[in-house]
């Protein structure tokens, strides 16, 4: 089969096209024959050696699947031969999604949206898995309720927008100048961070009481300016880690929730039926063949895509 890999961590440029041995399920495992993959930030910290330097070389790359099960290894009853999946790979073995075949325990995985095609639903797993494990799952979002999103044109920005929305809650969003309209477009109010003060358009909004809960996709000093934003027994979620003190956590009464998304059928079960009734929708800026993944990663170290890139493979 043919496989993205890199033989040593480095730029985009460490990526190349190979043919590999097609892997083989064992026992409680699928094998999925990929018809589109994501480029996710996650993988190009693996390539770069940041996350999972330990990381066995040469392997294959990327965390995202949307295809179609090809063969079930013993033990395995819930899934058959033609069944169309979706879900994120472990990172353990550097993921290997970027390929014309993937392995994978059946417990992560979980029936595609019928609503939405494989390009689509390839844009999901990972980056709306951290969305709904933050706004659904530890924030518990409801009706009325103000959020705050960072980053509302990333991946688990957009995501986190709509399915806040979702809930009938209002969002405000941070974006550049230039993702200003889709997040406008996705529902939310939007902020430009290069321009405005979140916590002061925060505070204005809610008539200085300050937001019922922000998602932080951006870290260091901003989750301690995120718990500012917030109200008095407010609560933050971040994806990243603060490096600055977080005095107002106990003063205020606040709760902070650390997101690192575990791999589970569940979650991507929970999404689904949102997905199916049209409440939420990928973003995907620009669609590309696996022959051009050097290209989608650097895109993706580019940063700011208003959007997911999609890696088509079959």
């Amino acid at each position: 089969m043919r496989a993205a890999m890199i033989e040593k961590f480095g730029g985009p440029d460490a990526l190349a096209v190979q043919e590999v041995d097609t892997p083989r399920p064992g026992p409680g495992e699928v094998l999925v024959r990929v018809h589109a993959s994501s480029a996710n930030p996650v993988d190009a910290l693996v390539r770069e050696g940041a996350v999972n330097p330990e990381l066995p070389l040469p392997a294959v790359l990327g965390s995202d699947v949307a295809g179609v099960v090809t063969e079930i290894g013993p033990g395995v009853s819930n899934f058959a031969v033609g069944d169309e999946v979706y879900y994120t790979s472990e990172l353990a073995d550097g993921g290997g999604a970027y390929a014309e075949y993937h392995v994978a325990s059946a417990t992560i995985v979980a029936p595609k949206p019928s609503a939405l095609s494989f390009t689509e639903a390839a844009a999901i797993p990972l980056a709306g898995g951290t969305a709904w494990e933050a706004i659904v799952r530890r924030l518990a979002v409801r009706p009325g309720q103000v959020v705050l999103v960072h980053g509302g044109s990333g991946g688990v920005g957009s995501f986190a927008i709509q399915f806040a929305r979702a809930t009938g809650a209002s969002v405000l969003a941070t974006a550049g100048p230039d993702n200003l309209e889709l997040v406008r477009e996705l529902g939310a109010t939007p902020i430009d961070y290069k321009s405005q003060d979140f916590v002061e358009v925060a505070r204005d909004h809610t008539g200085g009481r300050g937001v019922d809960a922000v998602l932080d996709t951006v870290g260091g000093e901003n989750v301690a300016r995120s718990l500012t934003a917030a109200r008095d027994g407010g609560r933050v979620a971040t994806i990243l880690a603060p490096d600055t003190a977080l005095d107002s956590l106990y003063q205020r009464n606040q709760t902070l929730y650390g997101i690192f998304l575990t791999r589970e059928r569940a979650r991507l079960s929970e999404m689904t039926p949102v997905f199916e009734r049209g409440l939420a929708h990928p973003r995907i800026r620009k669609v590309l063949g696996l022959d051009e993944i050097v290209q989608a990663h650097r895109l993706l170290d580019a940063g700011h895509n208003g959007g997911k890139i999609v890696i088509e493979v079959g």
